[in-house]
């Protein structure tokens, strides 16, 4: 996929990792990038585009305002920290249908348009491992993986790159409340789009999602040792 010269439509592109790739593309020369959110999002040189993932009529009506996207980043997401046996479902509902339908419909709204382009979907290592008090996340962003995996195949006679970028920790607004190391969000987009450009399908942007990958191959209890008790 060569960045230079495509037209790029960003998710949830008012903050965080999302304004991050919006200026990383254009920095790569991209001839146009949609920064989209549910609000106005005011980035030099990008194209601000009204976009609520959760709503088939903005998603619709994106489509129509933006018919040359090539790429398309799927990057909207939230996280409500909430279990899933003590957690409210209709929370839970709310980070399916964002993480999980949001992108998916956005994909078939885009989809005719991108052959021989390309569809970029943020993941996360909690794709692939969970932990208590982050459980609705984790099922929705399995579920993405999944999505993401089924896409590439059913797009695969257009030729549509479709790539999953899987990450851990990363210094943005949805993980400012802790105190862990993280994740340089400036490192991840790169890392993501150097991906993009040499057609790798998954790309994994540090150690910790790379040791949650390695992980499904093994017993669960190397996951998870809590389960081994004491």
């Amino acid at each position: 996929m060569q960045i230079a010269g495509s037209t790029a439509l960003v998710t949830g592109a008012g903050r965080g990792l999302g304004s991050h790739f919006v200026r990383a593309l254009l920095d790569r020369g991209a001839a146009k990038v949609y920064a989209t959110a549910r609000r106005p999002v005011d980035l030099d040189g990008a194209v601000s585009l009204p976009l609520d993932v959760t709503d088939p009529d903005s998603i619709a009506a994106a489509a129509a305002a933006a018919p040359d996207v090539t790429l398309l980043i799927n990057n909207a997401g939230i996280a409500s920290f909430t279990d899933l046996v003590t957690g409210d479902l209709a929370t839970i509902r709310r980070e399916m249908e964002t993480n999980f339908f949001g992108p998916l419909q956005v994909i078939q709204a885009f989809a005719p348009g991108l052959k021989n382009g390309a569809i970029l979907n943020v993941l996360s290592a909690l794709s692939w491992a969970t932990y208590p008090g982050s459980a609705g996340y984790a099922a929705s962003k399995s579920a993405a993986w999944s999505l993401t995996n089924s896409v590439r195949l059913e797009l695969l006679a257009q030729r549509t790159l479709v790539s999953g970028l899987v990450m851990a920790s990363t210094d943005t607004d949805m993980m400012a409340g802790f105190d862990i190391p993280k994740n340089d969000p400036a490192e991840v987009v790169r890392t993501a789009l150097d991906g993009l450009e040499a057609g790798e399908i998954e790309i994994i942007a540090d150690a910790d999602s790379a040791t949650a990958k390695a992980g499904l191959s093994e017993h669960p209890t190397v996951l998870y040792p809590m389960l081994l008790g004491d």
